[in-house]
């Protein structure tokens, strides 16, 4: 395992969305170049190379866009001239290799059918991206009261040999009750029980979640960036050139 500042030997955590577009997640990456992404209602995340040039900038552009936003988890490079930095926040990603995980009796495995009230879940708790498609991805767990739906947790990103937990929300009117602590075990567990470890990323200045998950046995492995960055309308004419013509 890396330690905390990101240094020493790769990991496949190190670039995780590239990891799990070129293995476990195959069958959803589109590519352009060495560019790759999901597809736009399963999630946002895309795969730059490891130090991507003009031309994987301009393949960039090309896949997603004039005008559009796309995130690049844990790039910590610079954006090239013309590109606009729209968001950026310090993250943490943490490792729970140590995660006592256990099954919950009153989690119910959610399905295409339960999407909308998922949705809505997570309009009025934004724990990160979850789209229509974002259930493709892996198993969701959720617990429900009274027939609705109050809390969920479920996987994301799928490197080889790990699994990310996320979508991790809670009703407000039931916060405080340790539903997200179930879901998190409950999905960790099923991702153990593939032989698999589960891990998931943070916003540094979370720390409350921060502290729960490492109560959990989640560890700090690396600091990390959550960095969204706009395509320019108008490519300037070295990085148009780099584009094939279709």
């Amino acid at each position: 395992m890396s330690d905390p500042t990101g240094a020493g030997a790769p990991h496949v955590l190190d670039h995780p969305a590239l990891a799990a577009l070129t293995g476990p997640h195959a069958h959803f990456a589109e590519r352009h170049g060495r560019v790759l992404r999901y597809p736009v209602d399963v999630t946002p995340w895309v795969a730059l190379p490891d130090t991507p040039g003009p031309r994987d900038w301009a393949d960039l552009a090309a896949l997603a866009g004039p005008g559009a936003e796309v995130p690049l988890l844990g790039f910590g490079g610079r954006v090239p001239d013309g590109w606009e930095v729209t968001f950026r926040m310090e993250g943490v990603q943490l490792a729970g290799e140590d995660v006592a995980a256990a099954p919950d009796p009153e989690a119910v495995r959610l399905g295409p059918a339960d999407v909308p009230e998922m949705l809505d879940l997570v309009a009025r708790t934004r724990p990160g991206p979850f789209l229509p498609r974002t259930i493709e991805l892996g198993i969701y767990l959720g617990i429900r009261r009274g027939g609705a739906l109050i809390a969920m947790a479920g996987e994301r990103l799928h490197p080889p040999g790990w699994t990310e937990i996320s979508a991790v929300c809670t009703d407000p009117a039931h916060r405080g009750e340790g539903l997200a602590t179930r879901l998190i075990l409950a999905v960790a567990h099923g991702v153990q029980e593939r032989g698999e470890r589960p891990f998931l990323h943070a916003s540094a200045e979370n720390t409350g979640a921060v502290r729960l998950y490492e109560t959990l046995g989640f560890r700090l492995r690396r600091r990390t960036a959550f960095l969204a960055a706009r395509v320019p309308e108008r490519l300037p004419e070295d990085e148009r050139a780099a584009v094939p013509v279709p």
